[in-house]
């Protein structure tokens, strides 16, 4: 049982590093933009957030359905959507950019969200399954593979589209992931219920709750409240990350430690989490964001480059962090046996997150003029509200 519970993990951290690369939407837009100079920054950014929406729709869907049909016919069911999504991309009309707008919309933000939330879900609650000893680390693992996957392949996807062009990439991607996908359903298998893996919880209603019971308990909902709180903080600077760093006299590419520090992060908070428990992982992850942000807003009144970057480390342990709780509290909180629906719902939680933190970060530099003291501040406040949805969740979790 251990060496294939370590087989299972390892091919359900590839496939997530794969669909990751819907993280990686920034790679396609200065290409996409060759195609159609017609489309404006807000409309491109659009399609990004469509598709987080979706692939938080395409979670629960998932969840829901895992009850009715196993997690290899809803892995085949992503694939052919990822294929269609991304292959649909392929062909838009350049000619036309009114109506390959709207259908990106569908095929990359719909479809792409969809499919890639589907095989999320699916992965994360097979695997998972395997691991009701280490929910942390296995959590973190995955979690760190779906959060690399914008970086990893990011520089493949560059180097493609540079040799054969921009759709013929999302050809070569349609039919990647896809064949990824399909190993994974031959790869990942849930375990035997004799085989150990398979905890007595699983299989009763004890200590198990539904996802109705879930919602009505109120550790849940400041939960979900300090999700939202850390995910936003960490969104003020995600998204900027590359121009945080030149601003501060960095090279560009210093921003991708953001990305790298995610996914350390992921698999660092999940130990934490198997090792010392809920309130130890969770409030350590709130002091990675606010040392970010004093961080970054010491560096940015002092002018040190050297802080500002170590600030963006910060900030990516923080923000990596924050998934890998989701999936580790939801199984261990509220039980194994719902929890691909009940890990879906908790998930809807990026979806205020993916809204409010560009969107204050937006409004913050417009008005300072470019400048990002504002910004800095706001992480700090986040992070100490989130502090206290933690006390509010050992409150109640308690209870």
């Amino acid at each position: 049982m251990k060496s294939n519970r370590w087989i299972t993990l390892a091919t359900g951290t590839i496939v997530l590093l794969f669909l990751g690369l819907i993280y990686g939407w920034s790679i396609f837009r200065a290409p996409l933009t060759e195609f159609y100079p017609q489309w404006n920054t807000s409309q491109l950014s659009l399609t990004f957030t469509i598709s987080m929406i979706f692939f938080c729709l395409g979670g629960f869907f998932s969840g829901q359905m895992l009850k009715r049909v196993s997690h290899k016919v809803m892995l085949a069911a992503a694939a052919v959507v990822l294929f269609i999504g991304f292959f649909g991309v392929s062909m838009l009309d350049t000619s036309d950019p009114d109506s390959s707008l709207i259908r990106l919309y569908l095929l990359y933000g719909v479809l792409g969200g969809g499919g890639v939330g589907i095989g999320y879900n699916s992965v994360i609650s097979t695997v998972n399954k395997w691991f009701p000893d280490k929910p942390g680390l296995a959590s973190g693992t995955m979690m760190m593979g779906f959060g690399l996957g914008g970086i990893v392949l990011g520089g493949v996807v560059n180097v493609l589209i540079g040799s054969v062009g921009l759709f013929t990439t999302f050809k070569i991607l349609a039919a990647s992931i896809s064949v990824i996908l399909i190993v994974g359903v031959l790869i990942l298998n849930k375990p035997a219920v004799n085989s150990g893996a398979v905890v007595a919880s699983n299989l009763s209603d004890e200590g198990n709750f539904t996802p109705g019971q879930m919602m009505k308990k109120a550790s849940f909902w400041f939960f979900v409240l300090w999700c939202i709180l850390l995910n936003s903080a960490g969104l003020l600077v995600i998204n900027n990350a590359a121009s945080i760093a030149v601003a501060f006299g960095a090279p560009a590419v210093l921003g991708l430690i953001v990305s790298v520090c995610n996914g350390v992060g992921r698999v660092f908070i999940g130990e934490l989490f198997d090792r010392f428990g809920r309130k130890l992982s969770m409030i350590i992850n709130v002091g990675f964001t606010c040392t970010a942000g004093i961080l970054l807003l010491a560096g940015d009144m002092t002018a040190a480059t050297a802080v500002i970057i170590i600030g963006l480390l910060f900030t990516g342990m923080g923000y990596g962090g924050t998934p890998t709780l989701s999936s580790a509290f939801i199984h261990r909180e509220f039980g194994p046996k719902y929890f691909p629906v009940n890990f879906s719902i908790c998930n809807f939680s990026l979806i205020p997150a993916a809204i409010i933190g560009p969107m204050i970060s937006s409004y913050l530099i417009d008005k300072a003029g470019g400048a990002y003291t504002g910004t800095f501040v706001m992480i700090i406040i986040l992070a100490v509200c989130a502090a206290a949805a933690w006390m509010m969740v050992n409150k109640y979790a308690e209870k």
